[in-house]
């Protein structure tokens, strides 16, 4: 079986990897954008993990403030969170005060053990621990025989959980936390800069590459709501360009989301078994998402499992 069949295997069977790298790591210096002052962030590419990305797809990045820096996603493995905090030393010798995780895929997380040293307040949201301690040995075990032995790092718990909100001062800056209900997974987090009206939504916002379902696909469309009733004009998506515009974000979102409900819904009382239902739902929406082949026909299984007992 070719690593990609065990990937697609692993994800159908129900526990999600997005995303676990394939062997090998290509160690690069991160290419930062500042999308607001004192604001950086590295945009992950539209790919699969493979040798050649080590799992760096994800948009992570770091917010430096009067007193002290928060970094915002850790990377996909303990090497890509070590070159985030590289580039936070190139800019700043300022404490690194606050590492937030928005939820417990790999992908966003596993880079945390690179900021032991700093000692830093680690935030979550108040289901990410009881998810970590589910999975967290199992991606670690994962991430151990791909990138090799101490190479993925220790799983990193929050030292803080956030239900309902919680706010971060940097002094010259506050960032304010919204934990969601189940959603893209069962922890995700928010954040919200004040100072520049900048929204974190991390993987509750999708662009361009096809969302990946992992928790309730009714929750979801509640919390795009809740996204948008946060105010933000502009936002830093867990999976795209560094930063786009709110609405036609959401907008896509809740285009592709809905689709996948209503006909997944339709599916299932015209009596389509799941097998068929993979191949026929919301098919329309092929050509607007990358990687589309690899992660849709996982959501159609999410939705119809989750659906069929309404």
């Amino acid at each position: 079986m070719s690593a990609r069949a065990s990937r697609r295997e692993a994800l159908f069977g129900g526990l999600c990897l997005c995303c676990l790298p394939a062997r090998g790591f290509a160690a690069e210096p991160l290419r930062l954008k500042e999308v607001g002052p004192g604001i950086f962030v590295r945009r992950g590419p539209h790919e699969e993990a493979t040798p050649e990305n080590g799992d760096a797809i994800a948009n992570i990045g770091f917010v430096i403030g009067r007193d002290g820096v928060l970094v915002t996603e850790t990377g996909g493995s303990l090497a890509d969170g070590q070159r985030l905090r590289a580039e936070i030393r190139k800019r700043t010798d300022k404490p690194i005060r606050h590492v937030v995780l928005s939820h417990v895929h790999p992908d966003h997380c596993f880079g945390a053990a690179a900021f032991a040293e700093d000692a830093p307040n680690v935030i979550g949201h108040h289901a990410l621990r009881p998810a970590l301690e589910s999975r967290g040995a199992y991606y670690r075990k994962r991430l151990e025989e791909i990138l090799g032995p101490g190479r993925a790092g220790e799983v990193v718990y929050p030292t803080q959980s956030v239900t309902g909100g919680a706010e971060i001062d940097l002094g010259d800056r506050r960032l304010r936390l919204t934990a969601h209900g189940t959603a893209h997974t069962s922890c995700d987090l928010s954040m919200l800069d004040t100072e520049s009206g900048l929204l974190f939504p991390a993987d509750l916002l999708f662009v361009n590459r096809v969302p990946s379902l992992d928790g309730s696909l009714i929750g979801w469309l509640k919390e795009i709501e809740a996204l948008k009733g946060l105010g933000a004009g502009r936002a830093v998506p867990g999976h795209g360009p560094a930063i786009v515009d709110v609405a036609p974000a959401l907008a896509d979102l809740t285009r592709y989301l809905s689709a996948l409900r209503d006909e997944t819904r339709k599916a299932i009382a015209a009596d389509i078994p799941i097998e068929a239902a993979v191949g026929t739902v919301a098919q329309s929406e092929r050509e607007r998402w990358v990687l589309f082949e690899t992660y849709h026909g996982r959501n159609v299984t999410q939705a119809y499992k989750e659906l069929e007992w309404e």
